[in-house]
């Protein structure tokens, strides 16, 4: 389809005509008779097959044709304009002939010609009918520059929108990770644990089946998985050493104030963020807090995030201990299948372990040792 501007809409007399007869006297006649009715741009033509290059490389607004053309006819050169052009592009067509016979006339309106003249013709007749025809050629013209201004304009909008869209994610995307890194500073964390987490979660949940929608929400809805622990009170949360009971069940209910925190959003990533918060802690066995679920009833991101979080956290470096070698912690987490984690889950940890351990050499905490594999 060709593009429309302003500047190809003209007035009438200003349309582009092509002629295209055998005899040069035809020609030369009807070439005069559009002069004198002041058409300035009127060109000739005697090869049938210069037809489709004049209305492709010009904008030819009217075609006045010849049926009984050598070597083409008038109904071949409307076939190979049909077949080289999409139809709105294609010019309208008046036959201008000497055939009698109404079939012919028949046949050309099929074909696609828009008007029929028999010669010899009258001249207020003839000229009445070029003008009709390119004035609604002229019409269509004008509304398909106004469709192709409409969709500019709502190209440009949905542009605008698109960006304006995804300027509101990367904000909000921003604000998750800066809440579950104020989460992490109160523990001591430096932020890059979050980053490992989620990066490991997502591939879990990846291999687990996850479309990659959900999957790529994870990512950014599991740094708030520990929110609640601002709201734990510091003589707790940094205590150096190990936490009685009390201070134990009180360490605990920060899955509930996370998801306290969280919750109330209508947006899916407020929705799997408040999930994560709540259900990280619960385990396979139904022995989790902070309301003791079991098996499948866990939802799929906490369990994923659960086994994501631990193994990060025994892999890596505190400031109360030293990071696990990988095979130390691998043991542990097997042991713990079907008590602390989906089944599924261990496998699809030590399947995508090369992947998991390129994550957490990529986010390595300034300063820590080389991992210990």
């Amino acid at each position: 389809m060709k593009t429309h501007d302003s500047s190809l809409i003209n007035d009438i007399k200003q349309a582009n005509i092509l002629v295209v007869d055998h005899q040069k006297l035809n020609r030369v006649m009807v070439k005069k008779l559009l002069a004198r009715e002041n058409y300035h741009s009127v060109q000739t033509t005697d090869d049938p097959f210069s037809v489709v290059s004049f209305c492709t490389e010009e904008e030819i607004d009217l075609i006045i044709l010849d049926i009984k053309m050598p070597r083409l006819d008038g109904f071949g050169i409307i076939d190979s304009l049909q077949d080289e052009m999409q139809a709105e592009d294609i010019p309208p067509v008046l036959v201008v002939t000497d055939v009698i016979e109404q079939r012919f006339q028949r046949e050309a309106l099929s074909h696609g010609a828009r008007d029929y003249v028999l010669r010899p013709f009258d001249v207020r007749e003839f000229l009445a009918r070029v003008h009709n025809l390119l004035e609604v050629w002229q019409a269509q013209k004008i509304i398909r520059f106004q469709k192709d201004i409409l969709e500019q304009k709502v190209e440009e909008r949905t542009r605008e929108l698109r960006k304006a869209h995804e300027e509101l994610l990367d904000s909000r995307i921003e604000v998750v990770w800066r809440l579950g890194r104020a989460a992490e500073y109160r523990d001591n964390e430096t932020g890059l644990h979050i980053i490992r987490m989620s990066q490991i979660a997502a591939v879990l949940a990846r291999a687990y089946g996850m479309d990659e929608g959900p999957a790529d929400l994870l990512l950014v809805a599991s740094p708030m998985h520990d929110i609640g622990k601002l709201g734990i009170p510091d003589n707790i949360l940094l205590k150096p050493g190990k936490l009685d009971g009390e201070e134990w069940e009180i360490m605990k209910t920060h899955a509930q104030i996370g998801a306290d925190i969280l919750s109330g959003g209508s947006s899916d990533l407020m929705i799997m963020a408040h999930d994560i918060a709540l259900t990280h802690h619960e385990k396979w066995d139904g022995s989790g807090y902070p309301n003791g679920l079991k098996g499948e009833d866990i939802p799929l991101v906490g369990r994923i995030c659960a086994i994501a979080d631990v193994f990060d956290a025994l892999t890596s470096e505190r400031p109360y201990k030293k990071a696990w070698p990988v095979d130390e912690a691998l043991q542990l987490i097997d042991s713990e299948k079907e008590k602390h984690f989906e089944a599924r889950l261990v496998e699809l940890l030590h399947e995508k372990l090369p992947r998991i351990l390129s994550i957490k050499q990529k986010y390595a905490e300034p300063g820590s040792e080389a991992m210990v594999t």
